[in-house]
């Protein structure tokens, strides 16, 4: 039997019982869109964060975007304004700032976190500059309390893109994200940390004004039906997505740990010269390991030899934004740190009910591979 890369069944199957309790709630209630099920998922999300506000919307990329789009009808943010951003970072983040009519300008990640590096980020700030877009890549928190300081410097805003970072925690300012900057951005797409049955995402922030923009915008940009302030869009998150999320948050510390656990299982027993392992952070919870990522200058052979021995393994991801077709006007860019994390990066098994036996295999292989 192969080992699955991620056994959403599994995952989800451990939660079964509260996952159609919260069903047939919804359909008992008859109500399907903004109703008390988005709206306590909402506040129990806000809190678990430790924000004021939360918003529910149809992903995380229409949380990115629609975070922008709301600095832009308040007048913060207008059309060719740059927001500075990770080259080695999933296209969304990037996808949602040309989306806006903003430029993104890309900067380099640390290689050994592979988040985006502060030292660099000064030196990319211009006059068009209203922005520093953060991801917190493969669920470590970024640098957080230096970027901050970087944007307090230059009247900057902070948009926390946390896709895949749910729980984690800055260990200087010992808070989570989503409450690093001035608004967090999350997917709850079914493979993440905490994830719904479907699409769905949510956007944080203790700005009462930004949050009443996101709010309308989100929902054809009303406040209250056919009176229209804005040109909206339709990104709301469901009733049932709520509920199934609602059930799933109560349990998303216990299933972090688990992660940690695993991740720390990996690192102290995967020994091979032609094996470079991700860092073992300082502080425990400020990575959730959403995807643990390993690094070989052999990928396809390890990855072919993985196969063989019955281990699914998956590329995040095989060609950074910058040489994408999507984004032509940056394929002359070169960004060699980047570059050489989307050529050598692997990313093996790792979800919460990952069995032990199954652990062990997977370290073993590895630890036999011959370059």
């Amino acid at each position: 039997m192969t080992i699955p890369f991620l056994d959403l069944k599994k995952i989800n199957l451990a939660f079964k019982d509260e996952i159609l309790q919260s069903i047939n709630g919804v359909l008992d209630s008859g109500y399907f869109i903004l109703g008390n099920e988005n709206n306590n998922f909402e506040q129990e999300f806000a809190e678990f964060c430790g924000t004021k506000y939360s918003l529910g919307v149809a992903n995380g990329l229409d949380a990115l975007i629609l975070i922008i789009r709301a600095y832009k009808e308040l007048g913060i943010f207008n059309d060719g304004d740059e927001i500075i951003v990770p080259a080695n970072t999933y296209i969304a983040s990037i996808l949602a700032i040309s989306a806006n009519n903003l430029t993104p300008i890309l900067v380099e990640p640390s290689i050994e976190t592979y988040n985006i590096n502060p030292t660099l980020i000064a030196q990319k700030i211009t006059k068009k500059t209203k922005a520093i877009m953060a991801v917190h890549l493969y669920g470590r928190c970024a640098e957080m309390a230096k970027i901050v300081e970087i944007a307090k410097k230059y009247n900057l805003k902070v948009i926390d893109d946390c896709a895949q970072a749910h729980g984690a925690i800055e260990e200087s300012l010992q808070k989570k994200v989503g409450n690093l900057g001035d608004a967090g951005a999350f997917s709850f797409y079914p493979g993440k940390n905490l994830g719904a049955l479907g699409d769905g995402g949510a956007i944080t922030t203790n700005n009462f004004e930004l949050y009443q923009v996101i709010k309308a915008l989100r929902n054809y940009g009303s406040h209250e039906k056919y009176h229209n302030l804005y040109k909206g869009t339709n990104s709301r998150l469901d009733e049932i997505q709520a509920g199934i999320l609602r059930a799933k948050l109560r349990h998303l510390n216990a299933e972090n740990n688990l992660r940690q656990e695993i991740a720390q299982h990996y690192i102290q027993n995967i020994k091979n010269e032609a094996i470079i392992c991700p860092q073992l952070p300082s502080f425990k919870t400020s990575h959730v390991w959403h995807l643990f990522t390993i690094r070989t200058k052999n990928r396809q052979k390890l990855q072919d030899f993985l196969t063989k021995e019955k281990i699914q393994t998956v590329i995040h991801y095989p060609i950074p934004p910058h040489k994408q077709k999507a984004y032509q006007e940056f394929n002359h860019l070169s960004f060699p740190i980047t570059e050489k994390i989307h050529e050598e990066i692997l990313s093996l098994p790792l979800y919460p009910y990952l069995e032990k036996n199954h652990i062990d295999k997977i370290i073993e292989a590895v630890n036999i591979f011959e370059k």
